[in-house]
């Protein structure tokens, strides 16, 4: 089953609840998702949903890919698919797509996201998509072993393990919540 408007703004609210100071910068979003208009659809323009995932190794290390579209250290992310049921799925897929990991190694630290971004993405005249916004949901997950594998490379140029301290100064305060997540 596909994932709802009902799915993304159930996982919306429990994130508010955890992170109430939140609330101003996800109005917008909040407001959308009252009205409905399948939110899951990378086509839907006003707003779509991707998804993160943060994986934090042996409680020191977290796994970021080189992105080729935006050319900088990320957290493995991307689209929603038709296939998808729910957000946490949705992001171990994307995960293990773009690393290469191996899935039985994960497990999530949280059923709850550990970050949630409203934002606006360029144009991207190759793929037909105008300027639009994304909500996107990042979840925590961790491992005492997993290793990069293959890389999926018309997404990313490779994908590395970095320090804690690292990992937060290029992709900010998302690592502190992936290694502190709410159970």
């Amino acid at each position: 089953m596909a994932i709802s408007d009902s799915d993304i703004s159930n996982a919306l609210s429990a994130y508010l609840e955890c992170y109430p100071d939140e609330a101003a910068s996800l109005s917008e979003p909040v407001k959308l998702l009252a009205q409905g208009a399948d939110f899951a659809s990378r086509r839907n323009f006003s707003m779509h949903v991707t998804v993160g995932a943060l994986l934090v190794r042996s409680g020191d290390e977290v796994l970021l890919v080189d992105h080729l579209a935006y050319g900088i250290p990320l957290q493995p992310g991307g689209h929603l698919e038709p296939t998808d049921s729910t957000l946490i799925s949705a992001a171990v897929r994307e995960l293990v797509e773009e690393t290469g990991v191996d899935p039985g190694r994960l497990f999530p630290a949280s059923q709850i996201p550990v970050y949630v971004e409203y934002g606006k993405v360029p144009a991207r005249p190759a793929k037909d998509e105008p300027e639009h916004f994304h909500l996107d949901f990042g979840y925590s997950f961790v491992t005492a072993q997993a290793d990069v594998g293959r890389i999926q490379e018309s997404e990313v140029r490779g994908a590395k393990w970095y320090p804690l301290s690292v990992a937060e100064g290029l992709v900010g305060h998302r690592i502190t919540r992936a290694v502190a997540a709410p159970a």
